[in-house]
């Protein structure tokens, strides 16, 4: 799923003079995808894929330890079946309000998002 930082780019390049910003949070309970520290994989997404958006420290997505930004989100937008995160690359989209308006699991190209996007601006 790593090609979609680039996407991911392209969405905070074509959106983020109008106020929209992405917002990266690695984690690393899948299968140990994200081993590095936090630099280095903000590194790696910058030199492989041209990600310049905000990378934050790893954190947990799931379980007891989930960072209360990611139990917020998954209470206000369940997955299907269950509220946790399957995989890596779960994407949610926040409005203006702070109101959670959608949430796309991971095989969802964040090209595919753009026009959700365009109706919150």
């Amino acid at each position: 799923f790593t090609p979609q930082y680039a996407e991911l780019e392209q969405l905070q390049q074509e959106f983020g003079a109008q106020g929209f910003d992405v917002l990266g949070f690695p984690c690393n309970q899948f299968m140990n995808q994200e081993p590095g520290d936090s630099c280095s994989i903000r590194d790696a997404a910058r030199a492989k894929h041209g990600a310049t958006f905000p990378m934050f420290a790893k954190i947990k997505v799931n379980g007891s330890e989930a960072d209360p930004l990611y139990k917020w989100l998954k209470e206000q937008k369940g997955g299907i079946l269950t509220s946790a995160i399957k995989w890596n690359f779960a994407k949610f989209l926040v409005d203006r309000q702070g109101k959670v308006v959608g949430r796309y699991a991971p095989t969802t190209s964040p090209k595919d998002i753009a026009n959700d996007i365009k109706k919150f601006l």
